[in-house]
């Protein structure tokens, strides 16, 4: 990864997507009643510790991209980045089928505080999302301590669940991801 590429527009990125997965779309969670139901549950089983869901959170079911009612006024290389991250999800469900995809999601080991199947399938996606800020912003930014640390909450908070509480092995996979992208570069 030797200089910061181009962002491709939105409009084109999205077009690149629907070429893979033709009835992609990207939808309001707010309008939703399964996304405002979601909310709800993880509000419950996280003990209020995930109040961001409809707000922060972008979620891939099936072909749709729920978004929170800033992705419009959301910069567009940002956009793009999601956009990698939620296609690599996408991709995982193809892979797994939609049934096996949700199983691995949620059960394994535990549901929550130690979930070795979500996590890894997060891990991938959240890989991508490094790629792609090196990529379009450069790796100084994908290096950026904000980032790095909004990553670790992710997997050792509520945020998913505490889908892996053990920071120091998420900032190896971080540090293992960022070492590669340099040696690309």
């Amino acid at each position: 990864m030797s200089a910061v590429a181009p962002c491709p527009s939105l409009d084109a990125f999205l077009a690149e997507i629907r070429a893979e997965f033709p009835r992609f779309r990207v939808v309001p969670k707010r309008g939703d009643a399964l996304q405002r139901a979601i909310d709800i549950a993880l509000r419950v089983v996280t003990l209020g510790g995930q109040r961001e869901y409809l707000t922060r959170y972008h979620t891939v079911l099936g072909d749709t991209l729920y978004v929170p009612a800033a992705w419009d006024a959301t910069p567009d290389v940002d956009r793009v980045i999601t956009l990698h991250h939620e296609r690599v999800h996408l991709r995982q469900r193809r892979r797994l089928g939609t049934l096996g995809l949700t199983l691995v999601y949620l059960l394994p080991i535990l549901p929550l505080g130690l979930a070795w199947g979500r996590a890894r399938i997060e891990w991938e996606a959240y890989a991508e999302t490094l790629r792609a800020t090196a990529r379009y912003k450069g790796l100084a930014a994908a290096r950026d301590a904000t980032l790095r640390e909004h990553l670790v909450r992710q997997f050792c908070s509520a945020a998913y669940g505490w889908m892996w509480p053990f920071p120091a092995q998420v900032r190896r996979w971080i540090d293992d991801t960022l070492d590669a992208l340099a040696r690309e570069a």
